[in-house]
C-alpha cells in the first residue's frame, strides 16, 4: 500500500509535535515516560529554591524539584511541587525539609520519611513541610548573644574611658610626668650605684676572697666547739646541780630554823640586842675619842706617857 504525502506529512508533524513536548518537561525535570509520583508542600520561603533542585531521601537523589509558584489564594504562600521517581514507600506523616547544600549557598529539598504505620503518601498528596537551620542561622544564634555582650562590654569601655579622661585632668597627667621623670631618674642612679659596686667588687677582690675563706675557717670552729659541747655529759652535769641545789635548800632550812651561826645570828634576839648594844658603845667610844683625843694618846704611843687629866677634869 502507498502511503501519500499527506499522510506522511502529517505523521512527521505528529512525531515532532511529541517530540517537542517530551523534551520541553524533560528540561523542565518531568519525565512523561516515567512513571513518577508528585507531592505538594508549601512554605513561606524558599530562600533560593529553583527547580529541576535535587529531592533526597537520608541522603539519596530520588527526584526533583518539578516547579515553584505562589499559592493561588493571594497569601505569598509557595506551593513547591516534589517529583519522585523513586518507588521507595513512606508515610503520608512524612516531611519535606528545605536545607543548605553547602557552604557557598543553594537550597534542596530532603523528604524525612516517617514510619508510624500510617498510611503511605500517595502521589498528589500534600506533604508538611519544614526549614532546616544552616551554617548562617547557627552562626547567627551563636553571634547574636556575643554581638551582645562585646557591645556591652564596648559601652562599659567608653564609660571607663570617660572616667578617665575626667581623673586625669592637666595637673594630674603633669605630675604623672614629673613622676616618671624621678622615676628615670632614680633608677639612672641606681645604675650608677651599681656599677660604681660592680668597680668596687672587683678592685676588693683579693680581700673579699680572704674574707670568706676567714669566715669558712671560723665556720669550721665553730662546728668543733658545738661537737665538743654534744659530747658533754649534759646530765652528770644536770645532776650535779640539783644536788647542789638540794643542799643550798637545807642550808636555808637549817638557817631558818634557828640551827648553826648563820641561823643563831638570824634567830638569837638576845644575841641581835648584844650586837646593838656593842654598836651603841662603839658609836659612843669613838665620840669620846673625838672629843678628847689626849685622853688615848699615851694608850697609842709606845713611849710610857704619864697620865694628865684634861683641864676641864680637874675642873
Amino acid at each position: 500500500m502507498k502511503i501519500s504525502r499527506e499522510v506522511k506529512t502529517a505523521i512527521l508533524v505528529i512525531s515532532g509535535i511529541v517530540l517537542f513536548i517530551y523534551l520541553f518537561n524533560y528540561l523542565k525535570g518531568e519525565n512523561i515516560l516515567d512513571s513518577s509520583r508528585t507531592y505538594y508542600t508549601y512554605y513561606n520561603n524558599v530562600e533560593g529554591l529553583v527547580p529541576s533542585t535535587p529531592v533526597t531521601i537520608n541522603g539519596m537523589n530520588v527526584g526533583k524539584v518539578k516547579s515553584i509558584e505562589f499559592k493561588e489564594d493571594g497569601s505569598g504562600i509557595l506551593k513547591v511541587t516534589l517529583l519522585v521517581n523513586n518507588d521507595f514507600e513512606f508515610s503520608k506523616n512524612s516531611k519535606a525539609q528545605l536545607y543548605d547544600l553547602g557552604l557557598i549557598g543553594g537550597k534542596a529539598v530532603a523528604i524525612i520519611p516517617a514510619f508510624d504505620n500510617a498510611e503511605n503518601a500517595k502521589s498528589g498528596s500534600f506533604l508538611e513541610s519544614s526549614i532546616k537551620e544552616g551554617l548562617t542561622e547557627l552562626v547567627n544564634k551563636r553571634l547574636t548573644p556575643l554581638q551582645e555582650k562585646i557591645e556591652g562590654v564596648m559601652n562599659d569601655a567608653d564609660s571607663v574611658l570617660v572616667s578617665v579622661n575626667e581623673i586625669l585632668d592637666q595637673d594630674t597627667r603633669q605630675n604623672l610626668r614629673e613622676g616618671i621623670a624621678e622615676l628615670n631618674a632614680t633608677i639612672k642612679s641606681f645604675k650608677n650605684t651599681s656599677m660604681s659596686l660592680n668597680k668596687m667588687i672587683d678592685s676588693n677582690q683579693e680581700s673579699l676572697s680572704n674574707t670568706l675563706s676567714n669566715f669558712e675557717k671560723t665556720s669550721e670552729n665553730f662546728t668543733k666547739i658545738s661537737d665538743s659541747i654534744v659530747t658533754i655529759n649534759i646530765a652528770e652535769t644536770v645532776d650535779d646541780l640539783q644536788s647542789a641545789v638540794k643542799s643550798f635548800n637545807a642550808i636555808m632550812a637549817n638557817v631558818n630554823l634557828g640551827e648553826g651561826t648563820l641561823g643563831k645570828l638570824l634567830k638569837d634576839d638576845a644575841l641581835y640586842d648584844n650586837l646593838e648594844a656593842a654598836s651603841k658603845e662603839m658609836e659612843e667610844l669613838i665620840r669620846d675619842i673625838k672629843l678628847h683625843p689626849a685622853r688615848y694618846r699615851r694608850i697609842l704611843s709606845k713611849k710610857e706617857i704619864p697620865y694628865t687629866p684634861p683641864e676641864d677634869d680637874q675642873n
